[in-house]
């Protein structure tokens, strides 16, 4: 799915990371107080969201046709633009009731950001290396191995 995708793939990949990263918009705008106050699972919230939003900030980069660039740095940019995010999101709760910005908190976003790159950059070199042994080491579409059978 991440290597040579169809469009298909594309728009699954492009509508998951949009509802997704809506949902998390949503999600740190909620004041505290109508929050439920589970003690010490904030970090491993963070860590989780963004695991997540880096797995299909990842997926978006390396399925788009537009920019060879961001394609093969993907895996950086991702890490890169969703910590950013992360420190922008910090700031946000800032201004939230009941929230605060907190220096942790980052990290965890930090730290969820490079496990989704590295499970991504995982999956994509699996599936790359899987079309290889596949294709007998030639990268073909899928409508061409159906001709060539």
């Amino acid at each position: 799915m991440l290597y040579n995708p169809d469009k298909k793939s594309r728009k699954y990949i492009y509508s998951f990371l949009v509802i997704y990263w809506l949902f998390l918009v949503a999600a740190t705008s909620i004041p505290a107080s109508k929050l439920p106050n589970i003690e010490d699972a904030d970090k491993y919230e963070h860590y989780i969201a963004y695991t997540i939003l880096t797995i299909l900030v990842s997926a978006a980069l390396l399925v788009q046709n537009k920019s060879r660039y961001l394609k093969n740095s993907a895996f950086f940019l991702s890490v890169l633009f969703v910590s950013f995010y992360g420190l922008l999101d910090e700031l946000h709760q800032m201004i939230i009731p009941g929230r605060n910005c907190s220096f942790l908190d980052w990290v965890a976003d930090f730290s969820g950001a490079i496990t989704g790159s590295l499970i991504c950059f995982i999956i994509y070199r699996y599936e790359k290396n899987k079309r290889k042994r596949v294709n007998g080491g030639n990268y073909l579409q899928k409508s061409e191995l159906k001709d060539k059978e």
